[in-house]
């Protein structure tokens, strides 16, 4: 790409990034937050390298991928971009949590016990903590991965799952993370965020041995709803880096 372009796609990125960032602190200041208690994690799927280049010049440090191969090409390409942080946000395929270990920062879809058994047996051989949250499933769709937190009266037979995690001393449970049912309409998301905020304060009672601080929830749809209902983590993707290619 030469550098006419490369200044084209900068500008790009960077009209976009402040629109985001303008609606995330009025989402914020709504809501009585402090923006900078909101990390912004940039939604990287299918996205050629000088998109993720243009983004972290434009500031971003933090990458999130939904696929572990494609996330680990891009991973070696940007080694030398210091401060930069990888999200993995994507389901989780057993035969791919090696490729985790050791490469990304957070992941966000730890969907199963099995999945997060594997996790920890390839940290445990890089020797690392691996922050993680946890998949929750709030609609009750059977399309979609993460543990069933969609009927309340289940939620006791969801702590008994996660009590397991306790064996795994290399994964640290951080939170939370959702994704609601498609809408076209951001308000329709507004009622999981709240399911997902009342789920959070459960868990932290009943499993308070664990992190629970973390919320990782909207997207470039409804990222202005979940801020003020209280998440941590945005996981913005055509918001900032324009449509999929």
């Amino acid at each position: 790409m030469d550098a006419v372009k490369n200044a084209e796609l900068y500008r790009h990125v960077n009209i976009r990034l402040a629109k985001v960032r303008e609606n995330i602190a009025k989402a914020a200041q709504k809501a009585g937050r402090s923006e900078d208690a909101i990390t912004l994690v940039t939604v990287t799927k299918k996205k050629p390298i000088e998109y993720l280049v243009a983004a972290y010049e434009n500031g971003l440090r933090d990458f999130g991928e939904n696929y572990a191969e494609e996330g680990l090409e891009k991973i070696e390409a940007l080694k030398d971009l210091p401060d930069i942080r990888w999200h993995m946000i994507g389901h989780v395929q057993t035969k791919k949590t090696k490729i985790l270990a050791g490469n990304y920062d957070m992941v966000h879809s730890i969907d199963s016990v099995r999945i997060a058994e594997h996790l920890d047996k390839h940290c445990a051989g890089s020797n690392l903590q691996l922050p993680v949250l946890i998949e929750v499933n709030l609609g009750g769709e059977a399309s979609k991965y993460g543990f069933q937190a969609a009927n309340m009266d289940y939620w006791p037979m969801l702590v008994e799952e996660l009590s397991g995690f306790e064996q795994f001393a290399n994964l640290r449970v951080c939170g939370l993370m959702t994704l609601p049912p498609f809408t076209t309409i951001a308000e329709d998301s507004r009622k999981y965020f709240v399911k997902i905020r009342a789920l959070q304060e459960y868990l932290a009672a009943k499993l308070p041995a664990y992190g629970w601080n973390e919320l990782s929830m909207g997207t470039s749809m409804d990222y202005s709803i979940a801020v003020e209902e209280g998440a941590t983590m945005l996981r913005v993707g055509e918001a900032i880096l324009g449509p999929r290619l």
